[in-house]
């Protein structure tokens, strides 16, 4: 068979028997698995992966059988074609690498436990049961798992337990569902649960390392985001329970595995009493993403990989419709304009980024579409835009529609496209193909030319590209009715600027609520017209004004010297994601100084002048009463106020360590992560050091855990630096599944970056033995590609991950990040002197 044979063509099962006896101390397992279903040729393969099978049975009778190490297969020889029961015996080990089924692990009473849990998307359903492990091939399963029991522990899966005998669970059929979202676990856990109106068990478990109150918001949002998607799909969730469960290691945010999702601790748990409304937001968002998914990737599911964005994408964005209908105080679109719109913007800016829809036929290149910034953040961007043109009545009945026609079973592109089309009346594929089938986006350029209104759009690139003269079906927004819904051609003249300005009575604007996967470049005369009439700008559109500005700046079309004068008429805005981009673009700035340096100084007076009178207005506790806005706009001009050396803003900080100095878990988590890396970097000694780890390794709250990796991080002293990098392959202080944040806190340190890039080169057979097999590994290169800006450091870059190119799993990030550093390095070495010197001649005015 080719690798791009679909072993789904040549054998097509109808039921799984599985039955697994695990024995953790051992770490294996021992499985029987038997397959209903239809051989359509006497030569047929079941996926493998690190199984050891000992016999293969055809109807009750041995059949000869192979393996393919390549393709991850057991050949097997039938008698003759036809309906078939397929019986495998094989034993295999529990793994350490987040996939397959395997253990996690967490402190209680200061022993050491472990829960069992699975994680099987994209290809490692195979590693615990053979299969047709595609998604195609949907079947319904039938779990019997007995393990190592012991009193008080509890395991569930994708269906409620049937029964127990002779210690063996098991557990109800499933409905017709894919490999990779069949899930289990079982551990000493705790629980909470509730019904919704239409009477699903909504449950959430946790080990007992955590407070019961930690499982309460997510049981309530879980519970009405069912609800929500019940009325809002028009159909019903098929199963009898939606539990959620928090897995102490898990290597991906969550997984949407039918009737049993699995979570990060950091996305399922929060701490009602000490937590932040972002912190709120971020878990809100994770489940209701993972529920989303319920429907739209498990009822219906991508037909083959290369449609993996019709899951994700979607999903992207029906978190945010979800959690705006649950809690529209949120103003969560917001949410969305800080997060997924700039990651997508300049990820898919890079020349050689994959479209949102991509051709994949080796299992070994599927774990690398899925590119967060494409598949997840641009796609869903795609959709907000088709949700824009179409309205929310179309959308309903188009999905409504397209479950009907396609539950239990699978789906293309092309297949959402004419649901919606036919509830819509409109062409909504031909409108995406470009969208989708191009890498990129444009920037539409907006001038008065010969005293004309023109729009013209090209191709969008950060660094070198080559325009392939691609045009898109762009849906303009303009605020002027003169200009067309749709704009597809090169360039448009839309009449006289005068005449135009005039009727119109405001400066001339397109991509108005920034729905369109698009930037804008205004002339001059358009900018400042927009300029002067700021404050009559709503908080989404100034935060497109700033964004845009700094990407034609990352793409060369203007100088980050032309921004630096305009930042302070941004600075007294009480919103929080102006503030948030106004931070974003000033933090873009520290690229072009070098530590202790005059050029340092000036820049953090500028952040001086931004934050001062906000840091002030807000203060560091918050107040009953004050807007989420102010929440959400605390910790960022704080940042900054720490960032300049602002005495008291340090002294300030040091007052409430000390104040909490018994409990720093017990700091206003808000702020807390500020406290802590205030303290280490200001106040800093190796008593603190060891006092800060050690509550890293006691404490079960993954927020305290991020806050105070992200001061320890911050330390510049070189033996300090030293004993953190020490930790790095040390599970029991940091899971592997942390790893990265702590490699990247240590490598964007200006004192620790080059012992953290020693520590990855050397050991980099090591990270690839522990974490290789997982989804996320390549995004240690996107990480190192984000912190790096010297052609020393691209030189180095080039020499250590080039020959790693081989790896179909590492390529295409390499070859980005490559371009991604080039880009910046050369940026730098350009305006390096024209950005400090506007940056100077703001601060001394």
């Amino acid at each position: 068979m080719a690798d791009s044979t679909r072993f789904y063509e040549k054998f097509q099962p109808d039921h799984y028997d599985i039955y697994l006896d695990i024995d953790r101390a051992a770490k294996n397992f021992k499985g029987v698995t038997t397959i209903k279903g239809n051989a359509v040729d006497s030569k047929i393969a079941l996926h493998q992966k690190f199984l050891n099978v000992t016999s293969v049975q055809a109807d009750g009778q041995a059949v000869p059988f192979s393996f393919s190490d390549r393709q991850e297969a057991i050949n097997i020889k039938l008698p003759h074609p036809g309906n078939v029961e397929l019986k495998v015996v094989y034993d295999a080990k529990l793994t350490d690498t987040m996939m397959g089924i395997y253990p996690s692990y967490y402190m209680l009473d200061g022993q050491k436990h472990q829960l069992i849990g699975t994680q099987f998307e994209t290809t490692a359903a195979r590693q615990a049961f053979p299969g047709i492990d595609e998604p195609e091939a949907k079947a319904t399963f039938s779990l019997a798992i007995k393990y190592d029991e012991h009193p008080g522990e509890t395991i569930i899966a994708n269906m409620p337990e049937d029964h127990v005998e002779n210690g063996v669970h098991y557990f109800k059929e499933t409905v017709k569902m894919s490999t990779y979202l069949v899930a289990f676990a079982f551990g000493e856990l705790q629980s909470k649960f509730a019904k919704t109106k239409s009477g699903v068990e909504i449950g959430v478990f946790s080990t007992k390392a955590h407070q019961p109150k930690e499982l309460d918001f997510s049981l309530d949002i879980a519970t009405r985001a069912i609800e929500f998607y019940e009325a809002f799909y028009q159909t019903p969730y098929p199963l009898p329970q939606s539990y959620q469960l928090a897995l102490p290691d898990f290597s991906a945010g969550a997984m949407e595995n039918w009737g049993l999702v699995t979570y990060r601790e950091a996305y399922l748990l929060l701490d009602p009493d000490n937590t932040t409304l972002n912190q709120k937001r971020v878990i809100a968002t994770v489940i209701t993403h993972e529920l989303a998914h319920q429907w739209f990737g498990d009822l219906v599911t991508m037909k083959w990989w290369d449609d993996l964005w019709l899951n994700e994408s979607f999903a992207n964005m029906m978190e945010y419709v979800a959690v705006d209908a649950l809690e529209p105080e949120w103003k969560i679109w917001e949410m969305f304009q800080t997060s997924e719109v700039p990651m997508a913007l300049q990820r898919d800016a890079t020349d050689g980024v994959q479209s949102v829809h991509v051709a994949v036929d080796d299992p070994a290149e599927i774990d690398t579409l899925f590119d967060g910034a494409i598949v997840y953040a641009k796609g869903a961007r795609m959709l907000v835009m088709v949700r824009a043109l179409l309205g929310d009545e179309a959308m309903r009945k188009g999905l409504k529609n397209y479950f009907a026609a396609h539950q239990y079973g699978n789906a293309t592109g092309a297949d959402l496209w004419q649901a919606l089309g036919e509830a819509s009346g409109m062409n909504v594929g031909q409108i995406m193909e470009s969208w989708l089938e191009h890498p990129g986006y444009p920037v539409v350029t907006v001038k008065v030319e010969n005293g004309h209104l023109m729009i013209e759009q090209n191709q969008f690139f950060i660094g070198d590209g080559q325009d392939k003269g691609r045009l898109w079906q762009i849906p303009v927004n303009a605020n002027y009715d003169q200009a067309p819904a749709i704009f597809s051609e090169q360039s448009l003249d839309l009449g006289d600027y005068q005449q135009l300005r005039a009727q119109n009575g405001k400066p001339f604007r397109v991509n108005v609520g920034d729905n369109s996967h698009v930037i804008v470049k205004y002339d001059e005369t358009l900018l400042n017209d927009i300029l002067d009439h700021l404050d009559e700008l709503g908080a989404i559109d100034q935060l497109q004004l700033l964004q845009d500005l700094r990407l034609l700046a990352e793409g060369r079309q203007l100088s980050y010297a032309q921004i630096v004068p305009l930042l302070n008429r941004f600075k007294d805005s009480q919103s929080g994601i102006v503030n948030e981009m106004l931070y974003h673009v000033a933090n873009s700035l520290k690229n072009f100084v070098q530590p202790d340096t005059v050029e340092q100084k000036h820049l953090q007076q500028l952040f001086d002048q931004l934050s001062a009178k906000q840091a002030e207005r807000l203060g560091w506790i918050s107040k009953t009463g004050e807007s989420n806005a102010d929440q959400l706009t605390r910790p960022i001009v704080l940042s900054a106020a720490l960032y300049a050396q602002n005495q008291a803003a340090v002294q300030a900080a040091h007052e409430l360590f000390e104040k909490h100095h018994d409990q720093l878990g017990t700091l206003p988590a808000d702020v807390r992560g500020l406290v802590l890396a205030s303290e280490v970097k200001n106040y800093g000694s190796q008593s603190l050091f060891d006092r800060l780890l050690q509550s890293y390794r006691d404490t079960a709250d993954a927020g305290f855990k991020q806050d105070l990796c992200a001061a320890l991080t911050k330390t510049e002293d070189p033996k300090l630096i030293a004993q953190l990098i020490e930790c790095f392959e040390d599970a029991d202080t940091i899971k592997p599944q942390d790893l990265r944040a702590w490699f990247r806190g240590v490598l964007a340190n200006d004192h620790g970056q080059q012992a953290a890039w020693d520590w990855i080169q050397h050991e980099w057979s090591w990270l690839e033995k522990t974490v290789g097999g997982d989804m996320e590994f390549p995004t240690y290169i996107t990480v190192i590609a984000r912190i790096f800006k010297t052609s020393e450091r691209l030189n180095e870059f080039k020499q250590f991950f080039e020959p790693k190119e081989s790896d179909p799993m590492l390529k295409r990030e390499i070859q980005m990040d490559e371009k991604v550093i080039a880009s910046r390095v050369a940026l730098i070495e350009n305006e390096q002197t024209a950005v400090n010197e506007a940056v100077a001649k703001v601060v001394e005015k």
